[in-house]
């Protein structure tokens, strides 16, 4: 059987829900919701919701680690399931790129995101793919790391629901395509 790794980064917590940094672990909802699955408690340190018919698996993964320490999750799931590097998607939020826009980048570095470099750390690797979700740039002289803790802002609110369902038909459509 194939298994496919689709992991959202995000921090755990309630006071993170509706964060810029989590909206890696909204699209991963979405997408358990697409396949009418539930999120369960892994002994990996994150919630699992688990596909799978005849010929593939497709888990889909909330690391309940924070956001900079998310590559240890990974790299557990990754060596539990013998899943390779390329049929792993991480999901993750981009300050690099404009608010509302959604890129599929098939490997490269962590552009300064800890929760990638976490991951690149964990699996000693660059070559794994990755959506990344756009949140645009802090304004000002904002300090990212405040930036991506707060709140989406309420005009950013009427299109995330459209930015969530397009990277949830990426993702989709990556993990069904591998074979």
């Amino acid at each position: 059987m194939t298994t496919f790794l689709v992991v959202g980064l995000g921090n755990p917590g309630t006071e993170y829900i509706s964060t810029r940094h989590n909206i890696g672990f909204l699209v991963a909802e979405r997408i358990a919701d697409r396949f009418g699955i539930k999120f369960r408690i892994a002994p990996s340190n994150a919630l699992i919701a688990d596909m799978h018919d005849v010929d593939r698996r497709i888990l889909i993964v909330k690391p309940q680690t924070f956001m900079n320490s998310s590559g240890r999750t990974v790299k557990m799931l990754r060596d539990c399931f013998d899943v390779p590097v390329d049929r792993i998607l991480i999901v993750h939020d981009d300050m690099d790129v404009p608010f509302g826009e959604v890129r599929l980048k098939e490997a490269g570095g962590s552009a300064g995101h800890k929760g990638l470099q976490s991951v690149i750390d964990e699996l000693g690797t660059e070559d794994f793919k990755r959506l990344r979700l756009g949140i645009g740039r802090p304004p000002g002289k904002k300090d990212p790391s405040d930036f991506v803790l707060e709140p989406f802002k309420s005009g950013e609110k009427k299109e995330l629901d459209f930015v969530i369902e397009e990277a949830t038909e990426i993702a989709v459509k990556v993990a069904e395509n591998l074979q």
